[in-house]
């Protein structure tokens, strides 16, 4: 076995991983004890990272070689890769010929590594002369981006995670921790227990499982961060907390600001928010007197419309008090992405240029031109992400060139999106999985390597760069991001009029380091200089920016001097007035719809989604409300309803959540068109959550507000429901589920996911897969589109006993299989029920948690809701690493005693769970003070 260290490719904390490899097969993973970022620690996800990566999940879900389409909608066929190039650079230089560099665009990815970056922001920039390249970071980072330019002067986190065990008050806003950036939550987990007297306020519309180590929970309304910010500092210059020292030898610009939050009176503050002015008061306390305060934040203040003033007015806060420069004091903004922050430095957005420089400024665009031997960079800006799409929709962008990234998943307004995507005259889809939404609209669909395969560097939120590297070679004919883009260069500077000033190539790389090379020039003198690094270093160890040449180490922490990169070396307080939402509620649309991240998955699961394991916590897609609205609006748990926006709507079960307020409700950002969806109505596709989300941005950053959508909630009138699931062959289960999607989706609601075994995580081991397809209908479809559901579910053979009544539209079909050895009970695996389908509430717990079934005969193919023998469900699965259910874990909790800390000793001695990844945690505290202890014996 080879071991290989690389990053994990999830979020942006960096993990360090070692890849265990056999051949060209990934045979394991785990956490890397040397990384800085995690020492050996990983989550959910990065721990089943190899399980999504063999050789059944490969055949069934990547793009192995490059594919074209030779009219819309048709199925794509093989092409080689010197055809498909050529094919791409022939239509990119037509377009440009004809209509103007500005109309092709770019969109990429931060999950890209930095040389892929780097790479397409010189192919666009510096040889195609547009601006128009922009990442799904838009989505992500901007406004953080934005906040840090506005205040501090550039695009610098000051902080590390080191510092979470020097602070003394944590100040978390906008960002559940516990669930987005787990490793880092261990890191404050043990910062709490070293420091029992660190105090902890959490800032949340939501109460996630980040706040079960709050002191104290802010639950303001939605979008009233600026407000909460201005009426701290107006409580700090009240008390005088404030620390004029520090402003008036460091900063500019405060007495604009004070005069602004005059008007922000504590009152005030707390009827907009929605709050207790003696907990903002008590918030407010803990973060100007603590001896040092970190404040951790991230998508809750950066996807809003007013998301750069948000990230400025926190900065403000930690300006007013000098908590900044210093152990355990700064705001630290975590990014969402693997590489976002590589993105940024490289200048991968369309209002940046490489190493931190602006779009706007002229000198900077000279100084690149020169770096980069061309004519000039262009003057006009780009266009961001929804700007380009909308672009694209409008007919100005002509072509479009999308990589690692899923647009028609991930972006607000999905109907402007696929507008775009369908009138666009040429799209190329560079991407690792052929199962995303965006390949349907490909012209082009280029296969790109992925985690494993990738040689580059990223770097993470505390500004450290680390190596990723391969451990097997690339699947197929898959070719890595940085070369594809450099042998499409290279066909296009033959195509296109010539910008370079030299001779020869603009690309002469053939490896990634002479890329990162070239990148890390670009950087010298500037605020994030890593002229002092090397792949050698690099390899030896991952290492933080600013380094310049000849410094012994990178820099931890930044502005302990005081000294800021601004022309007067003074830190700029931000005075931006609060601005609500852009779509406030209203009578039409009484519910705020909020977006967020889930503990177990990954964006739009593209490669999450192929582990069924990973759906034990949440299983299906659903809208979450507070119990008391659906209790007024008569909705009962598991029912349809139909959500509608003005953007457009959506059809999914929905569940009470005490995490909610009134008024409120959230859905899961990853559940897009590949797991749910239907046809509305008026026969367009309901395109997932995404198709409710507004485009309205921050007019600073671009970043759209996914945050906040105004809704209206109604229960779906679609009497037919049908639910079907079975275990299948690993090397089956996701092609079925697949083509399971496409019987049903021009139905009004559907949803189809994977599941998987219970049982703990076993290295090595087959893991079986199951798939759910759940569909709803004003009536029952014609019979062979149920007969093909059937046989794909292994239903059609003669070992099914079933059931069909076609006048009442009733169906069931169940089947039966045995162990190998003598006297093996026998269980479910497969079923389907049409029609009526209350028997789910306990035939479905036969068939996931294996149960023995051979009890019930032809019980099974009843309708009755209630099971004839009890039957012992497993219930949610709560610890992913050792599949341990709610059943389970509510029944031990039942038996133990003592405090809440003992208990959760005594539960994990018993049943394990949290004692791996930790992810679980909170959760399982939250059920320890739920459930009812254990009442001593009577003497």
């Amino acid at each position: 076995m080879r071991e290989t260290q690389s990053t994990c490719p999830y979020c942006g904390v960096g993990c360090g991983v070692v890849i265990q490899s056999q051949g060209d097969q990934i045979t394991g993973v785990r956490g890397d004890p040397e990384h800085p970022a995690n020492f050996g620690r990983l989550c959910t996800k990065g721990s089943t990272l190899h399980l999504t990566a063999p050789a059944e999940v490969t055949r069934q879900t990547r793009l192995l070689r490059p594919m074209q389409r030779t009219a819309r909608g048709s199925a794509p066929t093989p092409i080689g890769w010197d055809e498909a190039l050529d094919r791409a650079a022939d239509r990119f230089a037509d377009i440009v010929r004809t209509h103007g560099p500005d109309a092709v665009g770019f969109y990429l990815s931060g999950q890209l590594l930095t040389e892929d970056y780097y790479v397409f922001n010189k192919l666009a920039k510096g040889l195609v002369g547009t601006n128009n390249l922009d990442t799904n970071s838009r989505l992500c980072m901007s406004s953080a981006v934005a906040g840090y330019k506005q205040t501090l002067g550039a695009d610098a986190p000051p902080a590390c995670y080191d510092d979470v065990k020097h602070a003394d008050c944590l100040f978390i806003v906008g960002s559940n921790t516990a669930w987005a950036h787990p490793i880092l939550f261990r890191r404050i987990e043990d910062a709490r227990r070293a420091n029992p007297a660190m105090k902890i306020v959490v800032a949340d519309p939501r109460r996630t499982d980040t706040c079960e180590i709050a002191d104290l929970h802010l639950p303001l309304q939605p979008g009233t961060d600026v407000m909460l910010f201005h009426g701290m500092l107006h409580l700090m210059l009240r008390e005088g907390w404030t620390n004029p020292g520090y402003i008036a030898a460091h900063t500019t610009g405060f007495d604009a600001l004070a005069a602004l939050v005059a008007d922000c009176t504590p009152d005030k503050v707390a009827q907009t928010c929605g709050i207790t002015v003696d907990d903002l008061l008590q918030a407010t306390r803990l973060f100007a007197t603590s001896a040092a305060t970190l404040s951790l934040y991230c998508m809750g203040l950066n996807q809003s419309s007013s998301g750069t003033a948000k990230n400025a007015a926190l900065i403000n806060l930690h300006l007013a008090t000098g908590q900044i420069g210093r152990p355990g004091a700064g705001p630290f903004s975590l990014t969402g992405q693997p590489n976002a922050m590589g993105g940024r430095e490289v200048g991968g957005l369309s209002n940046l240029l490489p190493a931190h420089r602006d779009m706007a400024n002229a000198a900077h665009r000279a100084e690149v031109a020169a770096m980069w031997g061309v004519q000039d960079v262009p003057s006009v800006p780009g266009r961001s992400a929804i700007e380009m799409f909308r672009a694209a929709a409008d007919g100005e962008i002509k072509a479009l060139w999308i990589a690692c990234t899923n647009p028609a998943q991930s972006m607000p307004d999905q109907a402007t999106v696929r507008r775009a995507l369908e009138r666009a005259e040429f799209v190329v889809v560079q991407e690792a999985f052929a199962t995303t939404a965006t390949c349907a609209f490909a012209d082009l669909l280029l296969p790109a390597t992925t985690w494993g395969e990738k040689e580059g560097t990223v770097t993470n939120s505390e500004r450290r760069i680390s190596r990723v590297r391969a451990a097997v070679p690339a699947a197929g004919a898959a070719r890595h991001d940085w070369a594809i883009g450099v042998d499409f260069a290279r066909r296009l500077e033959a195509r296109l009029p010539r910008r370079a000033l030299g001779v020869g190539t603009l690309f002469p790389y053939e490896q990634p380091e002479q890329v990162w090379n070239e990148h890390r020039e670009s950087t010298r003198g500037r605020d994030l200089d890593i002229t002092g690094l090397s792949y050698g270093l690099l390899e030896a160890a991952p290492q933080q920016w600013p380094r310049p040449e000849h410094a012994p180490q990178g820099r931890a922490r930044l502005y302990e001097d005081g000294v800021f990169p601004t022309a007067d070396g003074r830190a700029r307080f931000a005075a931006t007035p609060y601005r609500p939402v852009a779509e406030p509620r209203e009578d039409r649309y009484p519910f705020s719809l909020n977006t967020g991240r889930l503990r177990d998955q990954w964006h739009g699961m593209s490669r999450t989604g192929t582990l069924g394991r990973l759906f034990g916590h949440v299983p299906e897609p659903v809208l979450q409300m507070h119990p008391q609205d659906m209790a007024r609006r008569g909705h009962a748990e598991g029912e349809l309803v139909e959500i509608v926006s003005r953007h457009g709507r959506l059809v999914v079960p929905v569940a009470a959540s005490a995490e909610l307020a009134p008024s409120q409700a959230f859905m899961a950002m990853h559940w897009g068109p590949e797991f749910v969806g239907g046809r509305a109505s008026d026969g367009r596709p309901m395109a997932g959550v995404n198709g409710l989300t507004t485009p309205e941005h921050c007019p600073v950053s671009k970043q759209p507000e996914l945050k906040h959508t105004a809704v209206r909630i109604a229960r779906a009138e679609l009497p037919w429901t049908m639910l079907g699931m079975a275990w299948l062959p690993p090397g089956q289960a996701l092609a079925v589920r697949e083509a399971l999607r496409a019987q049903v989706e021009s139905l009004p609601f559907f949803s189809c996911v994977p599941f998987g075994a219970p049982g703990a995580l076993k290295d090595g081991a087959a893991q079986p897969t199951g798939v759910l397809l759940r569909v709803a209908a004003h009536g029952s479809p014609p019979e062979a589109v149920l007969a093909e559901i059937e046989r794909l579910l292994g239903l059609g053979g003669t070992d099914t006993v079933r059931y069909a009544d076609a006048r009442r539209q009733q169906r069931r079909a169940v089947r039966l299989q045995r162990g190998q050895a003598a006297g093996d009970a026998a269980h479910v695996v497969g079923l389907l029920l049409a029609g009526d389908t209350r028997a789910e509430a306990w035939i479905k717990a036969l068939l996931q948690d294996q149960l023995p079934a051979q009890d019930f005969g032809r019980q099974l193919l009843s309708f009755q809701p209630t099971a004839p023998v009890a039957v012992a469900a497993r219930g949610r699965t709560v610890c992913s690493c050792f599949g341990v259910g709610e059943t389970a874990i509510a029944g031990t909790l039942a038996r133990c005693a003592g405090s809440d800390a003992a208990r959760l000793a005594q539960l994990q001695g018993a049943l394990q769970c949290g004692t791996n990844c930790g992810s679980c945690v909170p959760e399982l505290q939250r059920m320890v003070r739920i459930v009812p202890a254990a009442q001593p014996e009577a003497a």
